[in-house]
């Protein structure tokens, strides 16, 4: 039996946990608190299978400048954390051409083709089979500039078993009465599913894992030295294989070993609000202004926006309320009033990629992580493929687009 240690509390690292587990090794999660909060809490509560057209794609460098100068806008950046991104912000521009975007999605997609498969079993185990609400999502557009910008999008997510439904505004807001005129032209993906909570989903595996024998540590992680894990507190545990499941930190912890991970913090923001006196049947993704309003719950969520301040800059709740301000214009009786708000840290690699597979340079190292915005999707997923890899088994899908080698 060996002594397997796994870095992260979050829906992957919990994932990983749980697959090895099951197949008979001694599993102990490492976490700086474990029950404590995590991105995947925050998540917009999307099983996001059609999520698998990378960030960067033609033409968005253009729209930056934009984005950046609207107080409404989907993007924010602290200036004095951007020498810091500059290396991860040179890859993610190289990868937004058409060949990339292509092969980018394809990897993508054997990943997302397995996720309910790997996923309701989870569920199952949980007792939270009721949870997932399998009813699609409906993406909305202002303009036809916006939705005839995205055909070719919707054309890739077609060629890869991904169902588009173009529809009318009308018929978007005959499938959900409280969206506004302001909604033209629309789409849905009925692939698309939304859980009811989140955070009880992590919180229920966590306490499942434990009830079943794995240990949950409390320790921040500093680095990886020999065969053990070096801990904030002076502590040394030592280790048969290690995976790093760490989300945003995942790439320090890297670094620790000599790897390199093109990986950063795209901090995400949403509000809940309680009483929001407006009902959706499922989620509905703003294309244009890239943010979400998920039924959950606790009352209804939104999520989105993107901004790179780095790990330990504090919160700017003012990215909450600019999303509780859009939710309004597109859901015109939204009560935004007794709202909570939260920001997370998405950890989001340079080509929206996963990292997943051994390190380079030392076997005894696994890596999970790098999830982006679909941690809580892909987390039983990647755990299903780690478990595989310490198995030494070949794998459900091909790993090899997702090696830590690619940022080499």
């Amino acid at each position: 039996m060996s002594r397997i240690l796994v870095i992260g509390a979050g829906m992957v690292g919990l994932s990983c946990a749980r697959a090895l587990a099951a197949e008979g090794h001694a599993v102990t999660v490492v976490d700086r608190d474990p029950p404590g909060d995590k991105c995947s809490f925050g998540n917009a509560a999307g099983l996001g299978v059609t999520e698998i057209i990378p960030a960067a794609v033609p033409g968005l460098a253009l729209k930056v400048p934009g984005w950046l100068m609207d107080p409404l806008g989907p993007l924010s950046l602290r200036p004095g954390h951007l020498p810091k991104l500059v290396p991860w912000l040179w890859r993610f521009l190289r990868s937004g051409t058409w060949p990339e975007v292509e092969r980018i999605t394809a990897a993508l997609a054997t990943l997302s083709a397995r996720v309910y498969e790997d996923f309701l079993p989870v569920m199952d185990e949980l007792g939270l089979a009721g949870e997932v609400h399998r009813v699609g999502a409906l993406w909305v557009y202002d303009t036809r500039a916006g939705f005839e910008a995205d055909a070719r999008f919707r054309a890739l997510r077609r060629r890869h078993g991904i169902v588009c439904e173009e529809i009318s505004g009308a018929e978007a807001r005959a499938l959900e009465p409280a969206l506004s005129e302001a909604v033209q032209y629309a789409m849905v993906t009925p692939q698309w599913s939304h859980v009811a909570d989140p955070k009880c989903i992590v919180d229920r595996l966590r306490e499942h894992l434990a009830a079943r024998g794995v240990a949950m540590v409390a320790g921040e992680v500093r680095g990886i030295e020999g065969s053990s894990l070096a801990l904030a507190d002076g502590r040394r545990l030592p280790f048969d294989t290690a995976i790093v499941a760490a989300g945003a930190w995942s790439g320090r912890l890297a670094a620790s070993i000599g790897e390199r991970a093109l990986i950063e913090s795209e901090r995400g923001y949403n509000t809940t609000f309680p009483a929001p006196g407006v009902t959706l049947s499922r989620e509905v993704i703003f294309a244009e202004r890239a943010f979400v309003a998920t039924p959950i719950e606790a009352g209804i969520r939104i999520g989105g926006a993107a901004e790179f301040a780095g790990l330990d800059a504090p919160p700017n709740y003012a990215r909450s309320d600019v999303l509780a301000e859009l939710g309004r214009r597109y859901l015109p009786g939204l009560n935004i009033a007794g709202g909570t708000r939260w920001m997370g840290h998405r950890p989001t690699t340079a080509d929206s990629m996963p990292v997943i597979g051994r390190s380079v340079k030392r076997p005894d190292v696994v890596y999970a992580f790098g999830h982006g915005h679909t941690g809580l999707t892909l987390g039983p997923t990647t755990g299903r493929l780690v478990a595989e890899i310490v198995g030494n088994r070949p794998t459900s899908v091909d790993i090899a687009p997702f090696s830590i080698a690619r940022f080499s």
